[in-house]
């Protein structure tokens, strides 16, 4: 482990019980959902990691528990290193409190992240859609989204696909 990170690794696994895990140099911590915002304010003021740089969500679908996992990146320019944190988020209702009181810049992660796959943050300022119609309905990201497609016509399936008849008439 970076020597630059190994003060802030002891501090937040002796805090919070994190579960550390090191992978080609890149240091990851996991905290339950309710530890991972006091952690950060943490890392920001006695450790120097000014930049929340990424803010994202992986979907495990079908495993439920847990389903989701949010990735965060948090980088020091002092010390020009990066550090990830985890939280795994259950199917029935993925819900995180929002990053957005310690990092600003969370804000728009945080309703691309509502939009498109579902999860819900915790005192939020403005939790709403981002990218997709206001009325659009489900969330496209997460793996059970139904795709919603028709076959493209080719000359291997040309005569399986008539796109002049009606559905109904179609034959084999």
């Amino acid at each position: 482990m970076n020597d630059l990170l190994s003060p802030a690794v002891t501090a937040l696994v002796e805090q919070f019980k994190a579960k550390v895990s090191e992978f080609r140099g890149e240091v990851t911590l996991t905290f339950k959902p309710d530890q991972v915002v006091p952690a950060a304010t943490i890392l920001r003021d006695q450790f120097g990691f000014n930049m929340l740089a990424v803010e994202t969500a992986v979907d495990y679908h079908p495993q439920t528990t847990p389903r989701f996992h949010m990735v965060y990146i948090f980088y020091s320019t002092t010390s020009n290193v990066y550090i990830n944190f985890r939280a795994g988020l259950n199917a029935d209702r993925p819900t995180i409190p929002t990053m957005s009181t310690v990092y600003p810049n969370a804000n728009w992660r945080e309703r691309e992240l509502w939009d498109l796959m579902g999860i819900h943050f915790e005192d939020h300022s403005d939790l709403r859609r981002i990218l997709m119609p206001p009325n659009w309905e489900g969330h496209p990201l997460r793996k059970d989204y139904p795709l919603g497609y028709e076959e493209v016509q080719y000359t291997f399936n040309f005569d399986e696909i008539d796109l002049a008849k009606p559905k109904g008439t179609r034959q084999p």
